[in-house]
């Protein structure tokens, strides 16, 4: 079934955030601090509050006491930092919003913004300081390492990334009826109009929050931000519809970044290659205040390992350290891609430290029956990681790829093969749909939420299924709070496993009823909790050539194989996949933010690197069902396989490539530079 949404869209009818009509609006904009650390020491806003057009100058002292976003403590936190609308008198980051204007046009804003006479004493920003950290252990790592045969070392530094979704942040205003209503491009609706009301103290009767249509989103989208609490605080107090859309500048500076991570792990290995213990650490950067899924990172990239590898004794650690920078958060994989691209790197090493195979020592390995550790007591999920691993390398004809790449090194190609073996953990908890049958149609309100990924098209499917009628009776709303039920949103890879398991069993309920003699039009309410969280898993393989002489990288091929468990619809699941691994492609080779003295220095797309079409290799897709046990649909996430998986295998084939020469250390993105750095060091140090 294609895309029911695609239409629509093609048609230009979107309703995104920047679409919404909004007579006689207020348009903001924002002063915003060019020092990452500092201390106000001068505000006038007069020439600023006499220009045309000019409504209202906003400040810290304007806007007075609120409250504070609410942090997930996936990490227990040392201290909760502040949530600043506008800074008062600390400066904290570039880019932090200073002072507001709202002005009859866009134009009009940025001029007054420029009249603002802000005067900065710059400091010494502190260094990164700890906010969170945990720890886990299992077996007796001491002993194991004492009496391993090998030990391998890496250490990984993921570079720090701007999401940089096609619809940047957008929010619009309508104060009407003593309420107000917002069109926000967020992922999740309803966690959005519940921080708005308790942090305007606000009653949240009073406030509707809409997400009709989002232009992709991948966790930077999940939280709450400043200038969106200021706009609808706005909005409130002047009695004016008020509007905000981002710039591209402002993404970079003042959205939340991903990744950014370090991480470093040790591998004891006995004599036939098989994983003995692991001890890793991982460091997680945050910036000067805390979105809501902050810790989330530095969690997953912890507690997910040792991923899909049988370690009897695992010592793991994770901390995070707040910074004078942009705030980090959630980006598509939020430390799947950490843990894996460590896990996957400790097996390359290990293979060359034993002489195998990297197939090989990762079949000695791998779990055959899955039994990740949040899953019930007693259930499995039945996945058996090592036949998956062979189905690939089947399938992708392992052999012939090790074949052609010594074939280009006998004629003296810097070529190579690299494997990125993922698991997918795909969120906790509860979502909610309400579902309604009348007259052979029916409607499915659902909880979640959609930032086109096709939720329309899946739940029209699944409904279908269940209550014996075709997609064109089902209706899809979401991203509502005032019609739809309330959720969590679409984040985690959750909104198959979880959010459509809640529309099916809202369906097996109407069924009962029917069954049962019940006439008329039924609605069934369900708020469905997973008894445990589904894993997903899967293998990417590529190939890839470096020139001698540049070091530029050339990916010759690539294949891959995921498991999602239940697939609803194969063709929204190959979008996930290629997507996924084109986003996983950039983090690779392409992307990385730099800062210098809290100073960013890679703020627009002329100096920040995303991949095009023309740089994405051929990618062969293969997929294995194996049904989830851990909710009613069946399903795993597949959402982020790509950005799990393909890195780590990228990164593993360059390594590879470069080995022949004696590289050891490659980090992400593997750049021509860089590449040509690692040939060049090398060939230094082999003259000398």
């Amino acid at each position: 079934m294609n895309r029911r949404e695609d239409p629509r869209l093609l048609r230009g009818e979107g309703q995104y955030a920047g679409d919404i009509a909004l007579p006689d609006a207020l348009h903001l904009a924002f002063l915003r601090s060019p020092v990452a650390c500092g201390q106000i020491t001068h505000l006038e806003t007069a020439q600023a509050e006499a220009l045309p057009g000019v409504h209202a100058v906003l400040t810290a002292q304007t806007l007075g006491p609120m409250g504070v976003l609410e942090v997930n403590p996936a990490l227990p936190l040392c201290d909760l930092p502040n949530f600043p609308i506008l800074a008062a008198s600390d400066i904290e980051a570039v880019g932090q919003p200073v002072a507001a204007v709202l002005a009859t046009t866009v134009n009009q804003a940025l001029d007054a913004v420029e009249m603002i006479e802000a005067d900065i004493e710059e400091t010494v920003a502190a260094p990164p300081r700890l906010a969170a950290m945990q720890h886990w252990q299992t077996g007796d790592t001491a002993a194991a390492f004492a009496t391993a045969a090998h030990v391998v070392r890496v250490r990984n530094q993921h570079p720090r990334l701007a999401p940089s979704p096609m619809e940047p942040r957008a929010i619009a205003v309508l104060p009407e009826g003593g309420g107000l209503t917002v069109w926000l491009s967020t992922q999740t609706p309803h966690r959005a109009r519940a921080d708005l009301a308790r942090i305007l103290s606000l009653d949240p009767e009073h406030l509707r929050v809409i997400a009709r249509d989002v232009g992709g989103a991948f966790g930077m989208k999940a939280s709450l931000y400043p200038e969106e609490v200021l706009a609808v605080w706005a909005a409130h107090h002047l009695g004016r519809p008020v509007r905000w859309t981002a710039t591209r500048s402002e993404e970079f500076l003042s959205a939340t970044h991903g990744r950014g991570l370090t991480s470093e792990g040790q591998l004891a290995i006995d004599s036939e290659g098989r994983f003995l213990a692991l001890k890793a650490r991982v460091e997680a950067p945050l910036g000067h205040w805390l979105p809501n899924s902050a810790l989330i990172p530095a969690w997953n990239a912890a507690r997910i390992l040792p991923g899909p590898y049988d370690i009897p004794a695992t010592d793991l650690g994770t901390s995070a350290r707040r910074a004078h920078t942009a705030p980090t958060g959630i980006y598509r994989g939020a430390g799947r891609p950490e843990a894996c691209a460590l896990m996957e790197r400790l097996a390359d090493a290990a293979a060359r430290a034993t002489g195998l195979d990297p197939a090989e020592i990762r079949r000695r390995n791998l779990h055959r029956v899955n039994g990740p550790r949040d899953l019930p007591a007693g259930q499995v999920e039945g996945a058996d990681y090592a036949t998956a691993l062979d189905h690939l390398l089947r399938l992708a004809d392992y052999p012939a790829w090790c074949a052609r790449r010594d074939a280009r090194r006998a004629k003296g190609a810097l070529a190579g093969i690299g494997l990125g073996f993922y698991v997918e953990p795909s969120g906790k908890g509860w979502e909610s749909a309400r579902v309604t049958l009348e007259a052979g149609c029916a409607t499915v309100e659902f909880g979640g939420s959609s930032q086109g990924h096709g939720r329309e098209t899946a739940l029209a499917q699944i409904a279908a299924d269940a209550l014996g009628l075709t997609p064109a009776d089902i209706t899809v709303l979401h991203g509502d709070t005032a019609t739809c039920p309330a959720g969590i949103g679409a984040l985690a890879s959750r909104s198959t496993p979880i959010g459509a398991s809640a529309v099916l069993e809202a369906c097996r309920e109407i069924i009962r009823r029917r069954d049962a003699g019940e006439t008329g039009p039924i609605t069934a309410d369900t708020v469905y909790t997973a008894p445990g969280e589904a894993w997903g898993h899967g293998c990417y393989l590529a190939a890839i050539e470096v020139d001698r002489d540049t070091g530029a990288p050339h990916l010759t091929r690539m294949a891959c194989l995921d498991d999602a468990g239940r697939l609803i619809n194969p063709l929204l699941a190959k979008g996930q996949v290629m997507g996924g691994f084109a986003q996983g492609l950039g983090e690779a080779m392409m992307e990385a933010l730099h800062f210098d003295d809290g100073q960013l220095l890679t703020g627009s797309f002329m100096d920040y690197a995303m991949p095009r079409a023309a740089d994405l290799p051929p990618l062969t897709i293969h997929k294995t069902e194996t049904i989830a046990t851990t909710n009613a649909l069946g399903a795993k996430g597949i959402g982020e396989a790509g950005t799990i998986g393909a890195p780590a295998a990228i990164l593993n084939a360059a390594l590879d490539a470069l080995a022949p020469l004696g590289v050891t250390d490659l980090q992400m993105p593997l750049t021509s530079l860089s590449l040509w750095q690692a040939i060049t060091n090398t060939s230094k140090g082999h003259e000398t």
